[in-house]
C-alpha cells in the first residue's frame, strides 16, 4: 500500500497503475479524493475511477458538489396566447450528484429541459403582460417539473435573468394569411379573365365564320328568286348606315376621353 497525498487517504499502487493503463487520469482521481475528504464527502476510490473512465471530470464534479454551479441558458423565444413573442433567458443553479455521475445526463440535457419548460410556460400564458409582470412564475413552474430526473445534477434554483418582448407573431401570421388570400383571389380573377378572353375570341371566330357565309347566302337567294335587286340595295344601305353609326359612336367616345384628359 502507498499513502497518497494525505495520511487519511490510501490507494493501492496496483489499482492506480491499472487505472492509468485503462486510460484514466490518476492526477484528477487523487485530487478529487483529497477534495472530497476535505469536504467530508463520501467518495470511494472505485467510484472516483468509474466517474473518470466514464469521461467526466471527477475533480470538477467534486467541486460542483461542494460549490454549486450556475448554468446560463441561451435566449429562449416563445409565444403567449395573445400572439406576442417573449424572449427569456434563465440562470440555472445546479449541484453535482456524485451517485448519478455515471450514466446520468449532462448539462446539455438540463439546458434543453429548462428551455422546453420556459417555452411551455410562456405558451400557456393568456397574455404576454402576465409573463412580464410575474417572470418568477416561469421559474416556479419549470422548477416544479423535476427536470433533473435522470441527470448527473440536481437543480437548486432557476432564476429568470432577462425577459424581453419580441415580435407580434399573431399579427404577422394574420398579415401573411391576408397576403396569401390576396394572391389566391388574384389568381382566380386572372383565371376568370383568361376564360372570358378565350370565350370572346371564340365568339369572334364564330362571327367571322358567319359573316363569311353571308355572300354565299345572298347569292343563293338571288338564284332562288327570294331576293331582288332592290332588296339587295336596301340591305347594303342598312349595313352602311350601321357602320356609320358605329364609327360615330367610337369617335364620340374618343372625343370624350380627350376632353377629360385635357381637363
Amino acid at each position: 500500500r502507498e499513502q497518497v497525498a494525505d495520511p487519511m487517504i490510501e490507494a493501492h499502487t496496483d489499482k492506480l497503475e491499472a487505472h492509468y493503463l485503462a486510460g484514466g487520469n490518476v492526477s484528477d482521481v487523487t485530487n478529487a479524493l483529497i477534495s472530497a475528504d476535505k469536504a467530508n464527502m463520501e467518495l470511494s476510490f472505485q467510484r472516483a475511477t468509474a466517474i473518470d473512465l466514464a469521461g467526466r471530470n471527477v475533480l470538477e464534479a467534486v467541486k460542483v458538489s461542494v460549490n454549486p454551479k450556475v448554468i446560463e441558458t441561451p435566449k429562449v423565444a416563445a409565444v403567449a396566447n395573445d400572439g406576442i413573442q417573449i424572449i427569456a433567458m434563465a440562470r440555472v443553479t445546479v449541484w453535482a450528484n456524485i451517485e448519478r455521475l455515471v450514466g446520468g445526463a449532462g448539462e446539455e440535457t438540463i439546458l434543453a429541459r429548462v428551455g422546453e419548460g420556459i417555452v411551455s410556460t410562456i405558451g400557456s400564458s393568456q397574455s404576454h403582460k402576465m409573463v412580464l409582470e410575474n417572470p418568477d412564475n416561469i421559474s416556479k413552474t419549470v422548477l416544479s417539473k423535476g427536470l433533473d430526473s435522470g441527470t448527473a445534477f440536481e437543480i437548486l434554483s432557476i432564476d429568470i435573468a432577462d425577459v424581453d418582448v419580441g415580435k407580434n407573431i399573431g399579427a404577422q401570421l394574420q398579415i401573411d394569411q391576408a397576403e396569401a388570400d390576396k394572391q389566391i383571389a388574384q389568381a382566380k380573377a386572372e383565371e376568370r379573365r383568361a376564360m372570358a378572353v378565350a370565350m370572346e375570341q371564340e365568339m369572334k371566330a364564330k362571327l367571322v365564320e358567319a359573316e363569311a357565309e353571308v355572300p354565299q347566302a345572298i347569292a343563293d337567294a338571288f338564284r332562288q328568286g327570294n331576293l331582288g335587286v332592290r332588296d339587295y340595295y336596301d340591305l347594303r344601305n342598312v349595313q352602311a348606315d350601321t357602320q356609320m353609326r358605329e364609327s360615330l359612336a367610337v369617335d364620340g367616345v374618343r372625343n370624350d376621353v380627350e376632353e377629360r384628359r385635357h381637363e
